[in-house]
């Protein structure tokens, strides 16, 4: 069963940081009529925060009528800002046909984006993907590897998921499986540092 995303990331550097939040609390609250309102027009200006949850809200239908175009056309934007849980669910609608032709590339393209951001579920699904060769070529190698950093990420199945595949390998397959998970850890601290450093001296700049 595909898990969805309930809530976005909280920190956002948008100026609209307090009503998301406010939208947020609301949905956390069920008070799902009070979050679509405050969620909308925040949406409409350009907040992934805003449209990752209004496109949950379309998607399992909390206070609203089920519309899997309103969710699809909301998740999209925010994918396109880069919200990895937009990404996960898009990748998930079209994993499943949910209101789209099923489409295993596409859902592999969306999964990628956001297992690249750390997501463990999305991780966890790449490794199914290439387990299985569903929207991508059968890559026991692969497989290992997304297996491999879903449970460096935190998810409970990737130790199982990993053994089990290891099982069908070659000593060398594993041991070039392995080193690619090395390598994606490096390169994605060194991404996380230079972010961290790009919004640091950021800060510090003057304004105009």
């Amino acid at each position: 069963m595909l898990a969805l995303f309930s809530l976005a990331p909280v920190l956002s550097t948008s100026n609209n940081s307090w009503k998301e939040q406010k939208a947020l609390e609301a949905l956390e609250k069920g008070d799902y009529a009070a979050a679509l309102k405050e969620f909308l027009p925040l949406a409409r200006k350009g907040s992934s925060v805003a449209q990752f949850n209004l496109g949950f809200i379309y998607h399992e239908g909390k206070g609203v009528p089920q519309n899997f175009t309103e969710a699809l056309k909301w998740y999209r934007l925010a994918s396109d800002q880069g919200d990895p849980a937009a990404q996960f669910n898009l990748g998930a609608m079209y994993d499943k046909g949910d209101g789209v032709p099923q489409d295993y590339k596409e859902a592999v393209k969306w999964y990628r984006l956001a297992a690249g951001q750390g997501i463990p579920n999305a991780q966890l699904k790449m490794g199914f993907m290439y387990d299985n060769g569903t929207g991508v070529p059968q890559n026991y190698v692969q497989a290992y590897m997304w297996y491999s950093l879903a449970e460096a990420s935190g998810s409970a199945n990737g130790p199982e998921d990993r053994d089990f595949i290891a099982s069908k390998m070659t000593p060398v397959q594993i041991a070039k499986a392995q080193r690619l998970a090395g390598e994606w850890k490096r390169h994605a601290k060194a991404s996380l540092v230079n972010e961290i450093l790009s919004r640091w001296y950021g800060a510090l700049r003057p304004g105009p």
